[in-house]
């Protein structure tokens, strides 16, 4: 019989708060397990310990099948390439089988955790400022953003699934970083609308310098529209629906029910506006940044000669510019080699070695998108 341990993957973040609310869930996991099964945790960027630590912890606790699930919303670079090369890479040295699940993903249990941290929002700013009709009230969704146009389009179901299921007026969805709108032009088109009330929700999991930069913006743009409420609403963190949702990501493994979503994957099907990526090699781009701490410079806002009280992504506009304090900047400014083998998620099976970099976003001149923080960067 085999000796079963579970591998929980995050991202990782330069905020310290979030990798503390991280490891909190992952702690509060193995509750919801089989108490036979070891459960550990890993980071694939910024903070430590990274996965490979995790994976040593299980190995060593005579762990030889491992179950790994990406602590992560929904599936795009990060999640069907970068983890699954540490994971394959991490297999084939120390010959242990590991099996990748799949992302949380659009489903019942997370519209619930969705929806009850929009109706505690909801019921606070009742109280406080009276109530306000849902057909009066505009929900505003703000997601992570990605170069993967599945991903951010499932940040649009989400919105809709919790629009109609909670009937209110209206719904925008806005984006953090790397796609369009950005937060700020997504609340500026939004509060054109007249609602009386509008409800910015994060769909993230955990706290950090995106948070911030949600609710930096929502003060922005409320300051500028007072005739109307805003409210902020919480992120999911560690919602008992959210672990719910986890532990089934991980159990499913045993069933071989794993797929990530194929038929619009940009690396295998001709997607508007992405075609040039279509096999693609799926492969890591983070080694570069693995382990760096919560305390690595560029961690904190204060340190940012271009941003003032929460992090803009001004930064991103000047790709010679050197100071990354989001964990959604990943320039690089240097050729990298690789040569591997590794399984991905989709079935995919590469052997190749040549020199690489991110595909350019399409839209990366969008003015609701990047381009739109250029008005809050500073002049000497």
């Amino acid at each position: 019989m085999s000796k079963i341990g579970v591998m929980l993957c995050g991202h990782g973040s330069r905020s310290q708060a979030a990798v503390d609310e991280f490891a909190v869930l992952a702690k509060k996991l193995p509750a919801l397990l089989p108490e036979d099964w070891m459960v550990d945790y890993g980071y694939l960027e910024f903070a430590n310990p990274v996965i490979r630590v995790g994976l040593d912890n299980l190995r060593e606790a005579g762990c030889d099948r491992i179950l790994a699930v990406p602590g992560m919303l929904f599936a795009a670079m990060h999640a069907k390439n970068d983890i699954p090369t540490v994971l394959n890479a991490y297999a084939a040295e120390h010959g242990i089988g590991v099996e990748y699940g799949r992302e949380l993903g659009v489903n019942a249990r997370m519209i619930a955790a969705a929806a009850d941290r929009i109706r505690e929002a909801v019921a606070q700013a009742d109280a406080e400022q009276g109530a306000v009709p849902a057909h009066e009230t505009c929900l505003v969704v703000i997601g992570r953003g990605a170069s993967d146009p599945d991903a951010n389009a499932n940040v649009s179901k989400i919105a809709r699934m919790l629009w109609e299921g909670m009937g209110f007026g209206w719904c925008e969805v806005g984006y953090s970083g790397v796609t369009f709108p950005l937060v700020e032009p997504a609340l500026e088109q939004a509060a054109k609308l007249g609602f009386k009330r509008y409800v910015v929700f994060p769909y993230f999991l955990f706290t950090g310098i995106l948070i911030d930069r949600i609710y930096g913006f929502t003060d922005m743009v409320a300051e500028a529209n007072p005739q109307a409420q805003w409210v902020k609403a919480g992120y999911l963190n560690d919602h008992p629906q959210v672990l719910e949702t986890f532990a089934e990501r991980i159990t499913e493994i045993l069933d071989g029910e794993t797929a990530m979503n194929c038929s619009l994957c940009k690396y295998r099907t001709q997607v508007l506006g992405f075609e040039a990526e279509v096999g693609r090699p799926q492969e890591s781009h983070h080694h570069h940044v693995e382990g760096q701490g919560a305390s690595a410079p560029g961690s904190n806002v204060e340190d940012c000669t271009l941003c003032d009280t929460f992090c803009t992504g001004a930064c991103r506009l000047d790709a010679g510019h050197d100071h990354h304090h989001g964990h959604d900047h990943h320039h690089h400014g240097h050729d990298h080699h690789h040569h591997h083998d590794h399984d991905h998620p989709h079935g995919h099976h590469h052997d190749h070695g040549h020199d690489h970099h991110h595909p350019p976003y399409p839209h990366a001149d969008h003015p609701m998108g990047p381009e739109s923080v250029r008005k809050h960067l500073k002049t000497e």
